[in-house]
C-alpha cells in the first residue's frame, strides 16, 4: 500500500464521510437530494446547501493533489456538485413561463417551485398548494453557482442558459419589496399562508445580485456574450431595505436564527460592522439554548404542543409555544463557521465543543447532526417554569444534511484543509471593511455655445454637447430601454427587463456600445418626467444629495461620474439661476456637503471612470453578435436626432381679437378654487385657534355683506359625497369663491373691485354651479365661442386656468375647441397643456399643480417612492381623518396609486398632486436621512397637509384659506423644505420673496419667528403684540399637534403598551379596543402588534388629542413597570382617564384662577355653554381645555401629573386608603 501524508489520510477520512452521508443519497439520473428516504421532495435550500461540503472537499483535495488518484477523487467531487447545480436549473427552465409571468405579476402563484421530484425535477405540488415563493432558495441557487464559477467550476454550458440566468437576475431584483414565505416556508408565523417581508429573503438576494455581476458564467473561456449584468440600485435597495430592518426578521418575526446566513457565511450581505454585532448579539441572548438555536419566538413547529392534524394555529394558542420552542444545532455550524470567517479562533472551539456535545453518534462512531431537539411531553410544565432546565429528545431527521454539509466545512475549516477565502473566491466576506472616500467626477455640459458664453462670464469653463464628441450624451430613458434588451431570448420566449427604472448608481458609469462610448444624465433631470424637475432650486438639492449618496453607496471600480446637461429651459429671464452658479462654484471648489468632488470635462475622466461594455445589445441569436441589434440601432438613430430638442409650445393667442366690451371675465373666476378642499380651520378637526386670533382672522379681510349669513354653515367638502347631491355642496362653494383671495394682488386691489363686477359675479356663480353638477350639459354654443375668445386674448395665466377648469368640467377634456394648430384639431386637452408647460416656465406652482392633476399627470416615481416607505416599515394613509382616509399596507401598481389618490380627494386635483409630490419628498427623507422617521410606524399625509397650512397660517398671521393658498402655491423646493421642518420640528420663518413666492427659512432660535412672521396686511402694533403672546403660549399645543399628525410615540412605547395589556383584559381607544388575546399571538417587540395599536390611536381625527391619549398609556406603562398593582382589572377606557385629568385640570385652574377661568373653567360643570360651532369656547378639541393640551408635561401642573391622579382616581385596581410608596415622580 502506498504510503499517505497526514494531511491525506485526514481527508480521505472526509471523502468516506461525505460519499456515505452526502453523496450516497444523490439521484443518479437528476443530481438531486430527495428529503429523506421516505421522502422524495428536493427542495431548492437543502439541496445547494447539502452540496457545499462536497465542493469545499473538492478544492481541499486540489490544494494536495500529488497523486493521480487525488486529482480524480477531487474531479468526481467537482462533478458532482455540476450534476446537482445543473439538476436545479434544467427543473428551474422548465418552468421558464413562470419565471417570464412573474417579472410582470409578482404574485405567488407565479413563482417558481420551492422544492421538485428528485427523481425527474418536475413539480410535485400544485402552485397554490405550497408556499412556493421563496426569494431566498432561489437568491442562494444564483450566489453558490457565481461562487463556484468564480472557483473554476462550468456549471453554465450554453448561452440559452445565460439568458435563464439572467432573467432570475430579474426575478429576484425586486426582492426588497416582494413579501414571500422565506426560509422556513411559513410566511407570517401563525402559518395560515400570508407572505410578509422577509430579511433573510432581502439579504440572500442582495448577496446574489452584487456576486453575479459583470460575472462570465462560462468563465475564462467566456466572452462579452456570457456576462450577467446587474443594475447596481436594485442591489442597493436591498440593502438599504435589510439595514432599515435588522435584526428584524419580519412583521411577525421580531427575530429570526435563519439572519445567521444573512449576516455571515454564505451571503455576507450586512456592510455595518455594527449591525452585525447587533443582531448576532440578539439572536444569542433570546434564541440560544443548550441544544442550538430556536428559529424564532413562539415558533410552534414539532413542539409537544402543536396539533399535527392542522397545518396553521389559532392565533390564541401561539403563547403555548413560548419557552418550549424546538432547538436546532444547524444555528451551531452557522455560528462556527460566522466566527471562523471572522478569525475568532477561542469562539469557534466554543461552539465545537457544545456542538460535539449535542450530536448522536451513528452505530460505527460516525457524528450526526440531528434536525432539532424538542421537550419530551411529560417535562414541559417544568420546562415553562424553568426554561431550559430540562433535557431534549431529537426530532426529525438524523443526519440532517443542511446541517451536516456546514459542520463538515467547519471542520474542514478549523483543520486547515481550507483557508476562508476559498470558500469565497468573490470576496463578499470583505464587505463589512472599511473603504476609502469615493471621489465623486462632475461633468457639465452646456445645450449650445450661448450657454457656454454666458457660464464664461462666471468664470466656469465648460463644453458644449457638440464638443465633448465622440462620446455622446443621453438622458438616463435610453439606457434603460436599452436595458430592456438584457436577457431577452426567443427560444425560451423570455422578454428581457420589465423595470423602467435607471438610479444615480447605472448613470454614473460610462458605457461602451462598440466603438461608441456614451455616457448619461441622472433620471432626476429628466424634464419630460414632472413638474418638481422644473424648479431649480429643488433639482440642485436632489444633486447634492445624489452626491452625498454617491460617497457611501458607490462600490464599483473606478469613480462615479455624473453628467449634468444645462439648457435653456433651465435660464430665468435669459440668466442663469444664481443657485445655479453657486452650486457650480462650490463643485468648482472640491467639496459640496462633505463630499470630496472633481469638476472637469469628459475625456478628462475617461480613465477614472467605470465604463460597463453594452455587448448584449448584439444580434447574437441571428448568428451576428458583432452587429448592433436592428431595433436598437433605429432606436438609437431616431433618439440622437431628437434627445435634447424640445417641443414647441402651445400659442393660445388669436390674431382677432374681440371688441373688449364682450368679455365676460367674472363667469369663470375662481374655478380652480372651488376644488380647493385643504381644511384648516375645519370644526370636525378641532383645530381652531384661540379665541383672540380667530376674531382677528375674520377682521383681517372684510367679506362682503352676503357672506355674512352663510358663515354658520362653515360645512367641510370632505364631508360631502356624490350621493348627498349638489344641493349641500353649493352652499360652501359660494361661501368660498365669490371672493377669492388671490396672494398676488394686495389688499386694496380687492377692496377696489367695482360693485358691478361683484353683482355679475353674483348672478354667474349659480348658473355655473348648476352646469357643474348637470349630467346632461346643452351649454349653448355662444357661451364656448366667448369663452375660448376670452382664452385667446387674456395675458394672465390664472385666469386661463380658471376658464379651462369651467370648459373641463363642462364640456370634457377632450372636447374640440374649434382651434387648429398645424392642420391638427385643439382640444381643451391640448390647450391645459400648453397653460401648464407656461405655467412651469412663469413658476405659478399653485397653477401647475393644478393643471397637473386636471391632465391626470402623475409623478414618475409615485410608485417607487410609497414602496421606499412601505419596504422601511411605514405605513402610509391618503386623505384626510377621520372618513376619508386610505391606509397603503402593501406596494400598489403606479395606476392604482394615482386612482386611489384621486378618488380620495375628488375634484380637489391641486390637493391631489400635492399628496403626491409629498411623499416623493417623505421618500427621498427616509432614504437620506432615515432618523426622522425614528418611533413613526405610520405616515398620515393629509394630516401633514393640515399640519403644514396651519403652521403657515399661525407663521403668516392669516385665516386657512389664504394659508392653503400659500401652501399651494410654494415651489417644490420650499415645499419639501417646510416638509423638512415639520418632520424635524425645527422652528422656521417665512420670508417674501419676489413674484409673491415665499421661502421658508431655518430659524436657529425661537425668537426670530416671532419678529418675522408676515400677514397678509401690514400689521399694526396691537395685532403684533397678540401674535407674539399667542406664539409663546401655543408652544406645547403645537408640539402635540406636530407629533399627533406625525404619528410620533416615545421610545419602546408599543412594547409597553404591550406589558399594560397583559395586566388587563383591553384598552379601550376611540370606541376601538385592544383586546388582552393580542398578546398571546404577539410577541412585545412584534411590528405587527405595534400595527394594530397605531391602528386604534389612528380612530382618533385630532392630533393633539391623539398625543394627550398616548401620555395617558405611557402613565399606565409606569404602573405596570414599577409592578405597583398585581392586575389592572378590566377593559381600560383610556379616554375617560384624559377627561377625568382635564376636569382635575379645570377644578386646580378654578383654585388658582388661571387662565382657563377665561374658558372651560367658567361655569361649575367644567363644560362651558359651547361656542355656535358645537366647540368648547377656546377652541379645545374633543372637550379637552385648550390650555390642558398647551402645558408643559412636567411640574406640579403638568399633564403626566393631573394623568396619574386621573389613573389613581378611575382604575379600582389602586387602592384608595392606606400608604403607598409613590414610584411615580
Amino acid at each position: 500500500m502506498r504510503s499517505r501524508s497526514n494531511s491525506g489520510v485526514r481527508l480521505d477520512y472526509y471523502q468516506r464521510i461525505v460519499h456515505r452521508l452526502i453523496m450516497a443519497h444523490q439521484e443518479p439520473v437528476t443530481g438531486l437530494f430527495p428529503a429523506s428516504n421516505i421522502n422524495s421532495h428536493a427542495w431548492i435550500r437543502d439541496n445547494v446547501y447539502c452540496i457545499l461540503a462536497v465542493w469545499g472537499l473538492s478544492m481541499a483535495y486540489k490544494k494536495i493533489a500529488d497523486q493521480d488518484e487525488d486529482r480524480a477523487k477531487c474531479y468526481e467531487l467537482e462533478q458532482s456538485c455540476v450534476k446537482l447545480m445543473r439538476g436545479l436549473l434544467m427543473a428551474m427552465m422548465n418552468q421558464k413561463d413562470k419565471v417570464e409571468r412573474f417579472k410582470m405579476t409578482q404574485n405567488p402563484l407565479d413563482s417558481l417551485h420551492a422544492k421538485y421530484s428528485s427523481k425527474n425535477g418536475q413539480p410535485v405540488v400544485g402552485d397554490g398548494e405550497w408556499g412556493h415563493l421563496q426569494i431566498d432558495a432561489v437568491s442562494l441557487y444564483l450566489l453558490i453557482l457565481a461562487q463556484m464559477t468564480a472557483s473554476g467550476l462550468q456549471i453554465v454550458f450554453s448561452l440559452d442558459e445565460v439568458s435563464f440566468i439572467q432573467n432570475l437576475v430579474f426575478y429576484i431584483e425586486s426582492a426588497y419589496c416582494i413579501p414571500d414565505y422565506g426560509i422556513w416556508e411559513r410566511g407570517d408565523k401563525t402559518n395560515h399562508g400570508e407572505p410578509e417581508l422577509n430579511a433573510s429573503s432581502i439579504g440572500m438576494a442582495k448577496a446574489a445580485l452584487e456576486a453575479m455581476n459583470e460575472l462570465d458564467l462560462f468563465g475564462a473561456r467566456g466572452g462579452p456574450a456570457s456576462v450577467i449584468h446587474v443594475l447596481a440600485d436594485e442591489a442597493h435597495k436591498c440593502q438599504a431595505v435589510l439595514q432599515s430592518m435588522l435584526p428584524r426578521e419580519s412583521n411577525s418575526k421580531e427575530l429570526d436564527s435563519g439572519l445567521l446566513c444573512v449576516i455571515g457565511f454564505p451571503a455576507f450581505a450586512a456592510d455595518d460592522p455594527q449591525l452585525i454585532r447587533n443582531t448576532k448579539d440578539a439572536i444569542l441572548s433570546r434564541l440560544q439554548g443548550k441544544y442550538g438555536c430556536k428559529r424564532f419566538l413562539r415558533d410552534g413547529y414539532r413542539t409537544p404542543k402543536e396539533d399535527p392534524s392542522r397545518l396553521y394555529y389559532e392565533r390564541w394558542e401561539l403563547r403555548m409555544f413560548e419557552n418550549i420552542e424546538c432547538e436546532w444545532p444547524l444555528f451551531y455550524c452557522y455560528l462556527i463557521l460566522f466566527h471562523a470567517f471572522q478569525s475568532d479562533k477561542l469562539a469557534v472551539k466554543e461552539y465545537a465543543d457544545r456542538l460535539e456535545k449535542i450530536m448522536v453518534r451513528a452505530d460505527d462512531g460516525t457524528l450526526l447532526i440531528p434536525e432539532s431537539y424538542a421537550v419530551p411531553h411529560d417535562l414541559v410544565s417544568n420546562e415553562y417554569q424553568h426554561p431550559g432546565s430540562q433535557p431534549r429528545e431529537v426530532v426529525g431527521r438524523c443526519p440532517f444534511l443542511w446541517g451536516q454539509s456546514l459542520f463538515i466545512l467547519g471542520r474542514l475549516l478549523q483543520e486547515g484543509f481550507l483557508a476562508v477565502g476559498e470558500l469565497d473566491p468573490l470576496n463578499r466576506r470583505l464587505g463589512a471593511q472599511k473603504k476609502p472616500d469615493v471621489v465623486v467626477q462632475v461633468v457639465i455640459i452646456a445645450e449650445d455655445n450661448e450657454i457656454r458664453d454666458k457660464l464664461k462670464e462666471h468664470d466656469l469653463h465648460v463644453q458644449t454637447i457638440a464638443e465633448v464628441v465622440p462620446i455622446e450624451v443621453q438622458p438616463a430613458r435610453v439606457l434603460s430601454h436599452l436595458y430592456t434588451y438584457l436577457g431577452r431570448n426567443r427560444k425560451l420566449g423570455l422578454t428581457g427587463r420589465k423595470s423602467r427604472d435607471v438610479g444615480i448608481l447605472s448613470t454614473s458609469k460610462l458605457y461602451s456600445l462598440k466603438d461608441r462610448i456614451f455616457a448619461f444624465t441622472p433620471q432626476f433631470v429628466d424634464l419630460s418626467r414632472f413638474y418638481i424637475a422644473s424648479d431649480n432650486e429643488l433639482m440642485i438639492d436632489i444633486l447634492k444629495g445624489e452626491i452625498n449618496f454617491l460617497k457611501s453607496a458607490w462600490d464599483l471600480l473606478g469613480r462615479p461620474l455624473v453628467t449634468l446637461v444645462l439648457r435653456k429651459i433651465h435660464l430665468d429671464q435669459d440668466k442663469i439661476p444664481l443657485a445655479m452658479i453657486q452650486t457650480m462654484r462650490k463643485l468648482k471648489s472640491g467639496y459640496i456637503n462633505g463630499t470630496r468632488v472633481m469638476l472637469g470635462n469628459l475625456k478628462d475622466f475617461l480613465n477614472t471612470s467605470a465604463i460597463t461594455d453594452l455587448s448584449f445589445l448584439g444580434s447574437t441569436e441571428d448568428g451576428y453578435p458583432d452587429r448592433l441589434n436592428p431595433d436598437v440601432q433605429a432606436y438609437l438613430d431616431e433618439h440622437l436626432l431628437r434627445s435634447f430638442s424640445h417641443r414647441g409650445m402651445m400659442k393660445l393667442h388669436g390674431a382677432h381679437l374681440r371688441p373688449r366690451q364682450l368679455r365676460r371675465r367674472m363667469s369663470c373666476k375662481g374655478a380652480i378654487k372651488k376644488t380647493r378642499s385643504i381644511n384648516v380651520d375645519s370644526d370636525n378637526l378641532g383645530m381652531e385657534g384661540p379665541t383672540p386670533l380667530s376674531e382677528r382672522r375674520l377682521s383681517s379681510v372684510i367679506p362682503p355683506p352676503w357672506l355674512q349669513p352663510n358663515k354658520a354653515n362653515n360645512v367641510s367638502v370632505f364631508a360631502t359625497t356624490p350621493e348627498e347631491g349638489p344641493a349641500v355642496v353649493v352652499d360652501p362653494l359660494i361661501r368660498e369663491n365669490i371672493y377669492p383671495i388671490d396672494p398676488h394682488h394686495s389688499r386694496s386691489a380687492i377692496e377696489r373691485r367695482s360693485e358691478f363686477t361683484r353683482q355679475q359675479e353674483i348672478q354667474a356663480l349659480p348658473k355655473i354651479l348648476v352646469q357643474r353638477h348637470r349630467t346632461d350639459t346643452n351649454f349653448a354654443d355662444t357661451e364656448v365661442e366667448e369663452l375660448i375668445a376670452m382664452l385667446r386674448e387674456t395675458e394672465n395665466l390664472e385666469e386661463q386656468g380658471d376658464i379651462l377648469q369651467y370648459l373641463v368640467d363642462t364640456q370634457g377634456l377632450d372636447f374640440n375647441t374649434g382651434m387648429l394648430e398645424e392642420g391638427r384639431v385643439v382640444t381643451v386637452r391640448d390647450l391645459l397643456k400648453g397653460l401648464y408647460e407656461k405655467a412651469c416656465q412663469q413658476k405659478l406652482w399653485g397653477l401647475v399643480r393644478h393643471t397637473a392633476g386636471m391632465l391626470g399627470k402623475r409623478v414618475e416615481d409615485l410608485a417607487k417612492a410609497v414602496t421606499d416607505l412601505l419596504v422601511r416599515q411605514k405605513q402610509v394613509t391618503v386623505g384626510m381623518p377621520p372618513n376619508n382616509e386610505y391606509t397603503i399596507t402593501a406596494p400598489l401598481p403606479e395606476i392604482e396609486l394615482r386612482q386611489l389618490i384621486h378618488d380620495t380627494y375628488g375634484d380637489d386635483e391641486s390637493t391631489a398632486m400635492l399628496t403626491q409630490e409629498l411623499m416623493v419628498y417623505l421618500a427621498m427623507f427616509i432614504r437620506t436621512e432615515p432618523q426622522l422617521f425614528h418611533e413613526m410606524l405610520r405616515l398620515r399625509v393629509g394630516l401633514i397637509i393640515q399640519v403644514m397650512a396651519k403652521e403657515l397660517s399661525r407663521t403668516l398671521n392669516c385665516d386657512g384659506e389664504a394659508a392653503s393658498e400659500h401652501l399651494l402655491n410654494l415651489s417644490p423646493f420650499e415645499m419639501k423644505n417646510l416638509l423638512y421642518h415639520i418632520l424635524s420640528g425645527k422652528e422656521f420663518a417665512v420670508s417674501s420673496v419676489a413674484r409673491g413666492n415665499l421661502s421658508i427659512v431655518s430659524c436657529k432660535s425661537s425668537r426670530v419667528s416671532k419678529k418675522s412672521q408676515i400677514g397678509l396686511g401690514e400689521q399694526d402694533g396691537d395685532d403684533a403684540l397678540i401674535a407674539t403672546i399667542d406664539d409663546r403660549q401655543g408652544q406645547w399645543l403645537r408640539r402635540r399637534r406636530l407629533d399627533g399628525a406625525l404619528n410620533r410615540v416615545p421610545r419602546d412605547f408599543y412594547s409597553r403598551v404591550w406589558s399594560v395589556l397583559e395586566k388587563c383584559q383591553g384598552l379601550a381607544i376611540e370606541g376601538r379596543i385592544l383586546p388582552q388575546s393580542l398578546t398571546q399571538e404577539m410577541t412585545t417587540g412584534e411590528l405587527k402588534f405595534a400595527l394594530e395599536v397605531e391602528t386604534a390611536l389612528n380612530q382618533i381625527p385630532q392630533p393633539e388629542y391623539r398625543q394627550l391619549v398616548v401620555e395617558a398609556l405611557m402613565v399606565l406603562t409606569l404602573m405596570t413597570e414599577h409592578n405597583m398593582v398585581p392586575s389592572l382589572g378590566g377593559i381600560i377606557y383610556v379616554e375617560h382617564l384624559v377627561h377625568k385629568a382635564n376636569q382635575l385640570f379645570l377644578e386646580d385652574q378654578r383654585k388658582v384662577q388661571g387662565d382657563a377661568m377665561l374658558c372651560c373653567a367658567k361655569s361649575k360643570e367644567g363644560k362651558d355653554q359651547q361656542a355656535a360651532s358645537g366647540m368648547l369656547l377656546c377652541g379645545g378639541a374633543a372637550y379637552i381645555c385648550q390650555h390642558l393640551y398647551d402645558s408643559a408635561p412636567s411640574g406640579s401642573y403638568g399633564t403626566m401629573t393631573y394623568m396619574a391622579r386621573a389613573v389613581a382616581l378611575v382604575l379600582d385596581c389602586v387602592p384608595k386608603h392606606g400608604e403607598m410608596e409613590c414610584v411615580i415622580s
